[in-house]
Formats: C-alpha cells, sequence, structure tokens
C-alpha cells in the first residue's frame, strides 16, 4: 500500500453506501452517503476526484463486500485505475472489539475503516484486515459467473428430478421400474409423448420406437409394464404437474449442455483454466470453476494463502501440549466443493498421487482428510505450472 495516498473507506449496504475520504495523516476531508445505481456512482467518483486533483496523491480505496453489495462499484473502481482493498469483515469486527468506538452508525463504521488504512502499516491485526483486490482476466470473471449459473441449473434440476420421482411413485406406481434413473433422456421423452399419462400405456411398438432415445429395448420394457399399468385417482391434476416437471428437466438439460460448450469456449482464452486443466482429473467444469474463483493468483502473496482460500489447508490451533488444527472461515466453497471432486479423480489417474493418498489413509485419515492432503500438495503444482507457464507432467520413475 502506497503510505501517501488519499484514503477511501466505504461502508457499504444494500441500497446506500456510507463514504469517508481522508488523508494519511488521518485528517477526514469528506463525508457523504451514495445511492447503489448509476446516479450515487457517478458522485462518489466526482467527490474523489475533487479531491484528488485538489492533493495530487494516488487513490486508495476499502470497501466491505458483504453479501456482494460491493458489486458493480468494486468493478467501477479497479477500471478508473485506483488501487481497492477488501476489507475481511471476522478481522473488522475482532478489530472493533479490541478499540470500541461508542456508537455503532454507519459514518463511524466508515472512519473504523480510514483507521485500518492509517493503522495498517504498525498495527498486524489492522494489516491482515484490508486485502488488496487485484484485477482479474476478463474470462476468469466470465468463468465464475457461469460456472455459478451451471451450478444453479444443476441444483434446480436434481430439485425438480426429486419431486418428479415422488409423485411418479404417487400417481403411477411401477412406471419408474422400467427406467434405472428417472432423468434418462428416453425416459423424459416417453413422459412427454402425450397429453395425459394414461395415454402411455396404450402406446404401440411403432409409437414407442419413434420417441427419440426409445430403441427396442426400452420399447420392450415400456411394453412389459403396460399390461399392469395402473394410475391413482389423482392423476387427473397431477398428471399434468409430472409433465411439466418432465419437459423442465429436458429444457435444464440442454441449458446445461449450452452453458457447458460456453464454458469450454471460454476456458481456451484463460491461461489458469488451462494451467488446471492440465493435470489428470481436472476435467473441464472443475477446472473452470476454479479458475473463475481464483480470478488470478496476484490476490495471494504465498501459495499457502491459496491452499487456504481453497479449503486445502487447516490452520493450527495448537495450544500447550495441545497439536490440533482448524478448519479456516475464509474458504471459497465452491473452490473449495470442486477442489475436492477434481483431486478424488486425479488419483485415479496418477499412481504416485495414489501412493501418497493410501500412505495418508495407512496413518489413519479419512477419506475426505486424505483427499485434502493430496489437494495441498497439488495446490503447490497449481501455483508452480502457474508462475512458470508451464503444463503438468507425469514422470516416470526409471525402472531399477
Amino acid at each position: 500500500m502506497n503510505p501517501l495516498s488519499i484514503r477511501v473507506a466505504v461502508d457499504v449496504g444494500s441500497t446506500r453506501h456510507r463514504v469517508a475520504i481522508g488523508l494519511p495523516d488521518g485528517k477526514l476531508l469528506d463525508e457523504f452517503d451514495i445511492d447503489h445505481n448509476a446516479v450515487g456512482f457517478g458522485e462518489f467518483f466526482s467527490h474523489i476526484e475533487t479531491i484528488e486533483h485538489r492533493h495530487h496523491l494516488p487513490v486508495a480505496v476499502a470497501m466491505e463486500s458483504y453479501n456482494g453489495w460491493a458489486r458493480p462499484l468494486d468493478g467501477h473502481i479497479l477500471r478508473h485505475g485506483y488501487s481497492l482493498y477488501s476489507v475481511n469483515n471476522l478481522k473488522l469486527a475482532r478489530y472493533k472489539e479490541i478499540f470500541p468506538a461508542p456508537a455503532k452508525t454507519d459514518a463511524i463504521d466508515a472512519r473504523r475503516i480510514l483507521e485500518l488504512f492509517r493503522l495498517s502499516e504498525h498495527l498486524p491485526l489492522a494489516k491482515d484486515a484490508l486485502h488488496e483486490v487485484a484485477p482479474t482476466p476478463v474470462a476468469n470473471d466470465q468463468l465464475k459467473r457461469l460456472t455459478r449459473r451451471r451450478k444453479q441449473l444443476v441444483w434446480e434440476r436434481v430439485r425438480i428430478l426429486n419431486r418428479l420421482q415422488s409423485d411418479l411413485h404417487a400417481v403411477c406406481p411401477g412406471l419408474l421400474t422400467i427406467t434405472g434413473e428417472a432423468g434418462n433422456l428416453w425416459f423424459l421423452n416417453f413422459l412427454t409423448c402425450r397429453d395425459k399419462l394414461p395415454k402411455l400405456a396404450k402406446l404401440r411398438q411403432s409409437s414407442l420406437l419413434a420417441i427419440r432415445g426409445v430403441g427396442k429395448l426400452y420399447a420392450a420394457r415400456i411394453q412389459a409394464w403396460q399390461p399392469q399399468a395402473q394410475f391413482a385417482p389423482e392423476f387427473e391434476w397431477v398428471g399434468e404437474m409430472i409433465q411439466q416437471d418432465a419437459r423442465r428437466i429436458l429444457a435444464l438439460g440442454e441449458d446445461i449442455k449450452a452453458m457447458d460448450q460456453k464454458i469450454a469456449d471460454i476456458s481456451v482464452l484463460s491461461e489458469l483454466a488451462q494451467s488446471i486443466g492440465s493435470i489428470p482429473g481436472f476435467g473441464q467444469t472443475t477446472m473452470a470453476e476454479i479458475a473463475g474463483e481464483i480470478g488470478t493468483l496476484e490476490r495471494f502473496e504465498t501459495e499457502s494463502g491459496l491452499a487456504i482460500y481453497t479449503g486445502m489447508a487447516p490452520l493450527d490451533n495448537s495450544s500447550g501440549k495441545k497439536n490440533s488444527t482448524k478448519a479456516p472461515r475464509q474458504v471459497n466453497t465452491r473452490a473449495k466443493a470442486a477442489m475436492m471432486v477434481a483431486v478424488a479423480r486425479h488419483i485415479e489417474c496418477v499412481p504416485a498421487s495414489r501412493a501418497y493418498y493410501d500412505r495418508k489413509r495407512a496413518e489413519g485419515k479419512k477419506h475426505n482428510q486424505a483427499i485434502r492432503a493430496l489437494g495441498r500438495q497439488l495446490v503447490r503444482v497449481i501455483w508452480s505450472l502457474v508462475k512458470q507457464g508451464r503444463k503438468y507432467e507425469i514422470r516416470e520413475e526409471n525402472s531399477k
């Protein structure tokens, strides 16, 4: 952080933000509120630019990121060329406990963030509460949005599929026995090929074979079910819901497929995604998720910070004769979930990694603990690959 810079503190709210501007010596220059809209953002930069021209100093902005209310103001700040710092809310709360204020208001909170700026060069607690936000490549920003959207679509599909299966059990017992999975494409096409469920029990073989995905094998299963087909009385109104859910699941499948293609196209433009994707087991979706959530390695001073962020490294929690660890709170749960999936697949691809995993299990670690231990090693690999601009290589041991 440049010690000679105009300090701007933003106490973020849902619809309005409190802004305080000061000098490095602690002098308060201006305080005002802005609305969370284009007009408010214009006022924000207008105030700063007036002070910037008067003092001829660079600008550093610190703001909270609670619940995503900092967007899109944080992006505008970076595009203006200002230094941006994210305020760790947990560390800020700890700071307020140690140095309490006479009251709690948005104005007081904004001034406390200015205090963190001023004390960050001298007080470790204040320094740890501020994290510089590095600009991320556009491709990684796009991957972050797309992979999050994809996961939401997947969750929606799972939720509707569970409801569909429950309704089918209640309305038409036995229908699910013809398929191992209600989400199978051919089965969903079968459910929606007629406007009423009872008509499915009267379809001829030629009509069944005309349904997309239904071949002779599935047609035979359907024909075996038809003579014993039963429908509960509520099918009159529930049947329509079942078919609506089936159509929605089909539509979500198409949306997810289209999203996968977009993710694949953008991943090619991301150096971080390509480096991660070169590791065996890190597939198209997981590499895009991890790259999108990380954004850029410039956010982290060391690879240990990246390991904590991705949930692959615990924090030391030792005291006296007690040696233990605890899970960190500053974990990106999406990146952690993607890492856990990718590492579990990785051990099936690389014998050396499988041996490392087996060794950890032999030491008494549970499956997830062993996966995280291996994930910790792979974070070092990712860090090295990106920093050196290389791709992953499997080196075979020389036979003796």
